[in-house]
């Protein structure tokens, strides 16, 4: 059969790659602190014999697009958005030291610190407790300060800081949990340059229209594959009825 039918199909398939790649940003257009996934297409040759037109494309995550997003502010005095470079470093789901830039920060029903998406924020010593209090205050620097219940106005007491460090970005991987790693399993180093502005969140660095206009543009590439898939049936049937008449 016509390697057409096979080049087709390939460049179908890498479309819907690429298809899933942009449509999980855009599903994540509204996601705090998200960092839109880069999408490379590669060419590769078809051995054999042939035209050497023909070559077969594989579409890849390319790496995570790490510039910062737009700053909202809230009022919150949980809210926290880094200032510049930086991540906040959390605990994923199996246990080990991620980082993110999600700072929509909550208490949850047993003390602990956590963000939106649920994951514990990690201070010096490690996951965040929160002791009851009457007010928080979380400083520049990441040092989270609380009113004991019944203290004086100006009696606050500093709990912990929030680890925050600043990686050469090469060395960081985003990885199936949506968080931020370092490469090998690393851990980052806490930089005391790395600050955050209360009251305020970082959004997604998601450019919407952008993002639709390129799903567009892979629909269409996935149609016209689709065409070139039923032209070389087409041509194969016809081919086999030429042979059946000689």
């Amino acid at each position: 059969m016509d390697r057409m039918l096979f080049i087709a199909m390939n460049a179908a398939k890498q479309t819907m790659n690429a298809q899933a790649i942009n449509s999980s940003n855009l599903a994540n257009a509204n996601t705090t602190g998200f960092k839109a996934d880069f999408q490379n297409s590669l060419s590769q040759q078809v051995y054999g014999p042939g035209l050497p037109s023909r070559v077969y494309a594989t579409v890849e995550n390319a790496g995570v697009d790490q510039t910062q997003g737009s700053i909202v502010t809230t009022g919150r005095e949980l809210d926290i958005s880094v200032d510049g470079e930086g991540w906040i470093a959390v605990q994923a789901a199996d246990g080990s030291e991620a980082y993110t830039r999600a700072g929509d920060l909550k208490i949850d029903n047993l003390g602990r610190l956590t963000n939106g998406a649920g994951h514990t924020i990690l201070g010096e010593g490690g996951p965040i407790s929160i002791p009851a209090n009457e007010k928080l205050e979380i400083g520049s620097d990441g040092t989270i300060s609380i009113r004991p219940i019944g203290q004086q106005v100006n009696s606050l007491a500093v709990i912990d800081r929030i680890k925050l460090i600043n990686p050469p970005k090469d060395q960081l991987e985003k990885g199936p949990d949506g968080l931020m790693h370092i490469r090998n399993d690393g851990k980052g180093i806490a930089d005391a340059s790395v600050k955050v502005v209360s009251g305020s969140l970082e959004s997604s660095n998601v450019n919407t229209v952008s993002t639709l206009v390129r799903m567009i543009e892979l629909a269409r590439q996935y149609e016209t594959n689709i065409k070139l898939m039923k032209s070389a049936e087409d041509t194969d049937r016809a081919a086999a009825q030429i042979v059946k008449m000689s």
